[in-house]
């Protein structure tokens, strides 16, 4: 017989009744019934009820056994009584008795148990991930990690795609967030960085002559923490292909994204239809360019309904150039309580409240009440409502300014509304392209143009449209959206270093220091760079999806804390001296404020 097993903790069935087995695994959970000592041995596969009785020449061993000892048993399988048959169990129909055992690890008093649903602190289970890695829904969130990159993976070979593997290590890009930096030891004060993306190796390979690439790709970021965001390092599925326009790149994509979901979904529904909604509506209708669209509520700009009336508040902000009127319908929510609860909500969001209108049966029809509604008159009000098509029973939200101050927040109150109203379809995975993202964006506070999106993107219009406004140029970027999460974002890209050039030099870069920072991609495109395009999705949000939680170190194996900290590594740490003499680094002892 082997040394530990003879089956796993989920292969025992009725058929292997009368046999001798060995089986090793962790104590799940220990019960003791009038003498007879009953114990859930766990392993990775599954559960094995064990049992031992004062008769077994090992009872005073397995009486000392406690809760995640691992240990290994030899024993007889036996049918279970009828009554006592657990059907939620793949081994509820047998048990094993105890003939012999052994002790392979021996466990300290436990920081958390492994059996049962306890919550706990994120900074115990993060401190002890080895515990709670070993919790029945880590487990299956792990697996399903695995599975889903298995997936992925078969997918793309089946497309004709290849995986090649591009370098960790290497030069700072620009890629919208902060670079881990790694000091060279062989050049003094010089510095590699850490790949925010595989972006310009996976566009050299292009030119490089390989017309379809993928990979799953390990990038770094040094961002501020999110639930739905690592704040250090996370994986995507990485891809890029030769002679293509948007439209090949979706429908390459697609079928890879909502076979996962399909596969790995649960059974929720997965949209065929996947709109493309430019940045410019999505930011109007939905607050945000990852909306969620089972929440079917469309915002709507209502200023002319405002401009010059009776609310004095709104008449005043639409006389500042910019400033703008969104109203929230709420279908079903006409009732003040609800206003009222809508209101606090905003509160908490940071905004001194909103204003809003709700209709009701007001005797001899139907009428519309709140402060908006007396202010304004009754033939605008009835405007506003014909145009967001509510009626009695239904309300509307409005909030002003210029629409980046309150954009966040209108968002967030549609999807709070869209779940309290039920009209957010929870068994449903939807998705929509957001194209036409801008390509620039000013810096409110010093006025500077820089790249909103990624950098490497072709503008629409090619080198013409540079010639202009940068803040007017249109990029050939998207992103997929799917439940209010962004998955994948992508583009069509910059493949000709005139165009390349200028796009950076109305960014404040000049083209020395283009040609210095990315001259491998440029000279490469100078040698007959072939039109490109592809995108990357993030493989920790898509599994975040499939396992239903709204937290990312949910599935990941050894997440960070909210603090870029790892507690159980005790990273990031503090590097010996001769470490930093090596590389010529001293650190400067920062001041607590």
């Amino acid at each position: 017989m082997h040394s530990f097993r003879s089956h796993t903790c989920a292969e025992l069935a009725i058929a292997n009744a009368g046999q001798m087995v060995r089986l090793s695994g962790w104590v799940h959970r220990i019960r003791d019934h009038g003498g007879v000592l009953f114990i859930d041995l766990r392993d990775h596969y599954g559960i094995t009820q064990i049992l031992c009785d004062p008769d077994s020449s090992v009872f005073g061993d397995v009486e000392k056994v406690r809760s995640e000892w691992c240990i290994r048993i030899d024993g007889e399988v036996k049918p279970r009584d009828e009554n006592l048959i657990n059907p939620k169990l793949p081994t509820g129909e047998i048990e094993v008795f105890i003939r012999d055992m052994k002790i392979l690890g021996e466990a300290d008093e436990l920081p958390l148990m492994v059996f049962g649903e306890q919550e706990y602190p994120e900074e115990t289970r993060l401190r002890y991930r080895y515990l709670d890695l070993r919790r029945e829904k880590m487990q299956s969130n792990m697996k399903l990690r695995s599975d889903v990159v298995a997936s992925i993976r078969r997918r793309m070979w089946d497309m004709g795609f290849r995986e090649y593997q591009t370098p960790i290590i290497t030069a700072s890009s620009p890629e919208g967030a902060r670079d881990f930096l790694v000091p060279s030891r062989l050049h003094p004060g010089r510095f590699y960085a850490l790949p925010q993306a595989p972006q310009q190796f996976k566009q050299l390979i292009m030119a490089s002559g390989f017309d379809k690439y993928f990979q799953i790709a390990p990038c770094f970021r040094d961002e501020d923490p999110r639930s739905d965001r690592a704040p250090t390092d996370f994986y995507q599925l990485d891809m890029e292909m030769s002679f293509v326009e948007q439209r090949d790149v979706f429908q390459t994509i697609k079928p890879v994204i909502s076979g996962l979901f399909e596969e790995f979904g649960g059974g929720r529904k997965v949209d065929e239809v996947w709109p493309e909604i430019s940045y410019r509506d999505a930011a109007l209708w939905y607050g945000t360019d990852k909306p969620d669209l089972r929440n079917p509520i469309k915002m709507h700009d209502v200023s002319e309904h405002f401009r010059g009336g009776g609310f004095a508040i709104f008449a005043r902000l639409l006389e500042e150039k910019g400033t703008q009127i969104r109203a929230i319908p709420a279908p079903g929510g006409g009732s003040r309580k609800f206003c009222d609860r809508m209101n606090a909500h905003v509160r908490q969001e940071g905004l001194p409240g909103m204003g809003y209108i709700f209709w009701r049966d007001g005797g001899d029809g139907m009428e519309a009440a709140g402060p908006l509604a007396k202010n304004i008159g009754p033939e605008r009000t009835e405007s506003i409502r014909l145009l967001l098509g509510l009626g009695q029973g239904d309300a509307a939200f409005f909030l002003g300014g210029k629409p980046r101050t309150f954009e966040r927040v209108a968002a967030s109150v549609r999807n709070v509304i869209g779940v309290e109203l039920g009209l957010t379809d929870t068994e449903r995975f939807a998705f929509c392209w957001i194209v036409d993202f801008p390509m620039y964006e000013k810096d409110t506070e010093t006025g500077e143009v820089d790249f909103s999106h990624n950098p490497f993107s072709m503008p629409q219009g090619g080198i013409d449209a540079l010639s202009g406004d940068p803040l007017d140029v249109v990029g050939h970027q998207y992103d997929l959206s799917c439940n209010g999460y962004e998955l994948v974002s992508g583009a069509i890209r910059n493949h000709r270093p005139d165009i390349m050039i200028k796009a950076f030099e109305l960014a404040g870069y000049d083209e020395s220091e283009v040609l210095n920072r990315f001259g491998g991609m440029v000279g490469a495109f100078r040698y007959g760079a072939p039109p490109h395009g592809g995108c990357a999705a993030g493989i920790d949000r898509m599994v975040m999806l499939l396992a239903d939680t709204a937290n990312i170190r949910e599935v990941i194996m050894f997440p960070m804390n909210q603090r870029a900290e790892d507690l159980m590594m005790n990273a990031p740490g503090i590097p010996e001296s001769n470490q930093l003499m090596e590389l010529g680094l001293r650190v400067i002892p920062q001041e607590r404020s």
